[in-house]
């Protein structure tokens, strides 16, 4: 490294221009992953219309859902969302959210397996929507929201006072951004080559793990592909903690 370039990356300026200039690309990162999210979720909401529309009307059973896998995966080989289970969460999403105002609600700038968590696990509408508000609002992970409902948060809402608020990031540095950012169903509807896992595994992970490190007390991180021997067979676990 030549003496310029030293200075350089000693140089105070240049780290504070270096870190702005880190926080513009991870914005700019999150809101395409955003951006990309809502054009998926309203091309699925449309998916699942149609589907139920035909149905009503042309009388179709469930086996237009195969016939449109076969014929949808062989136009988009590339892409995994189009499966007859994704169809079918695709045609409950359009049942569960008939008004197509639906791309302007909370519920559509949600991950997709946050709303297949939805749908399978809160029945009752109120109930529903306001798990996708809350969702969006405290930037839950899927896990989280899994938590939530099963621990019947939205009978529990007022009663609990928390310092979430102060201690955990605002939404959009929050654990709900990065579930966009590593939604397989988001990179098959971006992405047309193929990538190397390992290294869409790196680059989504280490905020993550970031991230779970400031939590401080009651974590501990132990490593990323981190080697387990189980009855003579060896496996590595992508996250350790």
């Amino acid at each position: 490294m030549t003496d310029d370039l030293k200075n350089l990356a000693r140089s105070e300026d240049y780290r504070r221009w270096l870190s702005e200039l880190k926080r513009r690309v991870e914005r700019a990162r999150q809101r395409a992953a955003a951006s990309a999210n809502r054009e998926l979720i309203t091309l699925y909401w449309q998916i699942g219309s149609d589907i139920l529309q035909r149905q009503q009307q042309q009388g179709w059973g469930t086996a237009v859902v195969d016939q449109l896998t076969r014929d949808l995966k062989s136009a988009f080989p590339d892409m995994r969302g189009f499966s007859p289970r994704n169809l079918k969460y695709m045609r409950a999403f359009a049942q569960a959210w008939p008004d197509p105002e639906v791309v302007q609600q909370p519920a559509a700038q949600l991950p997709w397996f946050h709303l297949c968590t939805l749908l399978d696990k809160v029945k009752d509408t109120a109930h529903r929507d306001w798990y996708a508000a809350k969702a969006l609002e405290h930037g839950w992970s899927r896990s989280v929201l899994t938590m939530q409902i099963e621990t019947a948060a939205h009978a529990r809402a007022g009663n609990a006072v928390t310092n979430f608020a102060e201690r955990l990031p605002p939404p959009p540095q929050s654990d709900l951004a990065r579930d966009a950012l590593k939604d397989p169903y988001i990179f098959d509807f971006l992405l047309t080559e193929n990538a190397q896992e390992r290294d869409i595994e790196r680059a989504l992970t280490q905020h993550i793990t970031r991230f779970l490190l400031e939590l401080g007390a009651g974590f501990a991180f132990v490593g990323r592909q981190y080697r387990l021997e189980v009855g003579g067979d060896e496996f590595f676990v992508d996250l350790l903690f």
